[in-house]
């Protein structure tokens, strides 16, 4: 396809935005509803979605096409998701939002080096400063509550679940990748969410959703379509746009939940907290997306030593 930068840039925009809203709508809709059942409903609705999507365009994934190795792969893939899911939701339980989106970029750099011991591809410079930015970001972002690390309250909890999440997704991100050595990015996503939507069956409570208040409701539906929004408007943008510079602004998705949760708080306090950090953390907050965004677009400042031509004798 054709390189559109503006049209890519408001794709990745509303990615991100997506992404970063999430969280604050999970928070409210976990006042009436249990994490699984939420997941099942979300897997629901994205499954229904791609598949009157890909039934309408005749792109269906074949059953012909499905060996012993990609079911597997898919088997893995479906684990990879609910997990991350599951546990992100849980982490909302004990943390506030802006805190367990904090943690988002270490499924891509654990991405990297899975890159480098399974697919054998080469961590550059700029990816290892990254690394070490990240690290610094996330010390400065919890400067005030290194105390909870050492204690097994609440807070820490919520800190392992959503680590755990980050950490947990890299199997889904692995097994999407060699997936779509044979089927697309939709027809991979339809398998996995499907999949997903009949683990989560037994244990979702169904008829919680009809308690649901006028506000809690809508924060629900949010919830169902954000997965559709984020991922949808995620393919365009790497369609219509190079992948370094979507992935640039994808990591602007920690620094979204913030300021959605201060404005949230402002029209809404009676719904909506306003986020306990203090400028030390914003400082770590901005860090750590410095450290995402030098991984995938460092390469362009730092430029390779030169290799030495061998002179030939004469």
């Amino acid at each position: 396809m054709k390189q559109q930068p503006l049209l890519g840039f408001v794709f990745a925009l509303i990615t991100a935005m997506a992404w970063g809203s999430l969280p604050l709508a999970l928070k409210q809709v976990l006042t009436a509803m249990d994490t699984l059942t939420i997941v099942w409903y979300r897997f629901l609705v994205a499954t229904l979605a791609l598949l009157l999507l890909l039934g309408i365009s005749g792109k269906l994934p074949k059953l012909s096409q499905l060996n012993r190795y990609f079911v597997g792969l898919a088997v893995i893939g479906i684990l990879g998701l609910a997990g991350n899911f599951s546990l992100f939701n849980s982490s909302l339980r004990f943390i506030e939002p802006s805190v367990a989106q904090i943690f988002i970029h270490l499924s891509s750099f654990m991405m990297l080096f899975c890159g480098v011991v399974i697919f054998k591809e080469t961590l550059g410079l700029h990816q290892k400063i990254g690394v070490v930015v990240l690290i610094i970001g996330l010390c400065l972002f919890f400067n005030d509550r290194l105390d909870d690390f050492t204690r097994l309250n609440d807070y820490f909890i919520g800190v392992i679940l959503s680590v755990c999440a980050s950490i947990i997704w890299v199997t889904y991100g692995l097994a999407q990748k060699l997936m779509l050595r044979r089927f697309s990015s939709q027809q991979v996503l339809l398998m996995i969410y499907f999949g997903c939507a009949v683990v989560f069956t037994p244990f979702a409570d169904f008829p919680q959703v009809e308690a649901l208040s006028g506000f809690t409701l809508l924060c629900f539906i949010y919830c169902c379509l954000n997965t559709l929004i984020g991922y949808g408007a995620y393919a365009e943008a790497l369609n219509r746009w190079d992948v370094a510079k979507v992935s640039v602004v994808i990591t602007l998705v920690p620094l979204f939940t913030i300021l959605f949760s201060h404005l949230l708080h402002y029209c809404l306090p009676q719904h909506f907290a306003a986020p306990e950090l203090n400028s030390i953390s914003y400082l770590g907050a901005l860090v750590v997306v410095l450290g995402a965004m030098t991984s995938a677009i460092g390469h362009r400042f730092i430029k390779p030593k030169p290799v030495p031509k061998i002179k030939m004798p004469d």
